[in-house]
């Protein structure tokens, strides 16, 4: 038996990693690469195998750099079932056909620019508006998912039996365990962790870890640094908007997947601003969504109460509410949430000079609307840029968090003169304390222990401290298209 990293080994994004038992092959996740000018070409370049050779599809969670290259196997040629939770099953709908819309209208506005281009005289470049697959293959693909809820175990082929853990990383979010024979009498266990979520967040569940595996693949995002403790990151999160809102009187601008980070974020703001923790203009508090996806997500989360926190129902719902949306809390000011949906609502964020929190996918800054309001306030000195999550090397958010003073969008240089805030602790993976604390639970050492989901800075140091606190001796890095045996 052999397993084959073809993502998420030596970098952060897309999570693809190959099973061939000798009888048959299958993946688990089946994910996008993120980032720059290299990413088109390394998802144009993905999946350079006959999708037909794959028996099934096991989904960790509905994230793009996990599942975004789904619709591209099916229509490659993979007729096979999609194993994912009901949660993930949903969410990846939606996500994938998102994906889908944005990838129409970035090739054709790259269309635009370059018959513009031709017309002026100017020497046309080699970039490829290739689409990586269109929303009839989303389509297909959603036919294809098979749900199974968390703990129960299933069988997705002969000799192959599969059970997904709760990962408390995003709604629906799993580690994967599967047993495969290897004779009659004895069987191989295989724990892909995905990614796992820290202990004691707000909205989700903590992670239920397995106890055993032969070979684990562990997720190492954070595995150089531990989150600031949620008290201490609620405060940070209140000054910062504080003083944007109030000392500054600008505006907040901040990217956010619309999968479980918008949502872990407004439940924040709601409860710092219930609590009487966070403080605004004398007009109360404004938050803009700015993402179709973002509202569609919150509904979803909605769906699923049966694996959230207990307050988290009667909050979002009344958030949902438009009648509801604005209330003075006890001790607080008026919070008013509003969802936009058309472009035009989009366009009218614009004109909003000052006391505004505006949240827009994407999370790392690479699409979506969060670029245009990049583009209107990143010049602006009153205004803040928060990030609350991971920003992948080469990513656009990335250059913006490491320093840059200007950066290009849509043809225009834009000085970087907002203030830009990294609010780690409000991370959807677990820091290395964290990760540390689910490998606890093994009660022996795997026989190999393989680091994915990692840039070479964070695997390099969970690797020592696997050894130095575990006492583990069988950790190595996951390499990109490198085969190992599960023998």
């Amino acid at each position: 038996m052999n397993l084959t990293f073809l993502g998420a080994a030596g970098e952060v994004t897309g999570s693809c990693y190959r099973v061939d038992t000798g009888r048959i092959s299958f993946l688990v996740d089946c994910g996008m690469f993120q980032g720059d000018r290299d990413a088109a070409a390394q998802n144009l370049a993905a999946l350079n195998f006959d999708a037909r050779e794959i028996s099934f599809v096991l989904l960790t969670h509905a994230h793009i750099d996990h599942c975004g290259l789904l619709p591209r196997l099916v229509a490659k040629g993979f007729h096979g079932p999609i194993f994912a939770t009901p949660a993930t099953s949903d969410l990846a709908g939606i996500m994938l056909l998102d994906s889908a819309h944005v990838q129409a209208r970035d090739a054709e506005r790259a269309l635009r620019h370059r018959e513009r281009d031709r017309l002026r005289g100017k020497v046309q470049d080699d970039a490829d508006e290739t689409i990586l697959y269109a929303t009839r293959d989303v389509e297909r693909c959603a036919k294809q998912f098979r749900t199974v809820a968390y703990g129960v175990e299933f069988s997705p082929s002969n000799g192959i039996t599969a059970r997904f853990r709760d990962a408390g990383h995003i709604l629906g979010a799993a580690s994967i365990e599967v047993w495969i024979e290897t004779t009659a009498s004895s069987k191989r266990k295989i724990v892909f962790s995905g990614d796992i979520g820290e202990s004691g967040r707000p909205i989700l569940r903590d992670p239920d870890p397995p106890d055993s595996a032969d070979v684990l693949l562990i997720e190492s995002t954070y595995g150089d640094r531990d989150h600031k403790p949620l008290l201490d990151t609620r405060e940070e999160f209140a000054s910062t908007i504080e003083n944007t809102l109030v000392k500054r009187h600008g505006n907040v601008i901040m990217p956010a997947f619309a999968v479980g980070r918008i949502q872990e974020v407004l439940y924040l703001i709601c409860q710092l601003t219930r609590e009487g923790q966070l403080r605004g203009p004398k007009s109360g508090i404004h938050v803009f969504v700015d993402s179709p996806l973002g509202r569609r997500a919150t509904e979803l989360t909605l769906k699923h109460r049966n694996i959230l926190d207990d307050d988290l129902p009667a909050l979002f719902t009344q958030m949902m509410n438009p009648s509801q949306s604005h209330s003075p809390h006890a001790r607080g000011l008026p919070l008013t949430v509003h969802f936009t949906e058309s472009a035009e609502e989009s366009m009218a964020i614009n004109r909003i000079e000052s006391g505004a929190i505006i949240i827009a996918a994407s999370g790392m800054c690479d699409a979506g609307r969060i670029r245009h309001h990049l583009r209107r306030r990143l010049n602006r000195a009153e205004n803040t840029v928060v990030f609350t999550g991971y920003q992948a090397v080469r990513t656009f958010g990335r250059r913006i968090v490491d320093g840059a003073k200007s950066v290009r969008l849509f043809g225009e240089e834009i000085d970087v003169r907002a203030q830009v805030a990294t609010i780690g602790g409000l991370s959807a993976h677990a820091g290395q304390s964290g990760l540390l604390q689910w490998l606890s639970h093994f009660k022996r050492e795997p026989d190999a222990v393989w680091l994915t989901h990692g840039e070479p800075r964070a695997t390099t140091p969970f690797q020592a401290a696997i050894e130095s606190r575990l006492d583990w001796k069988n950790v190595k890095p996951a390499a990109l298209g490198v085969t190992v045996s599960l023998d």
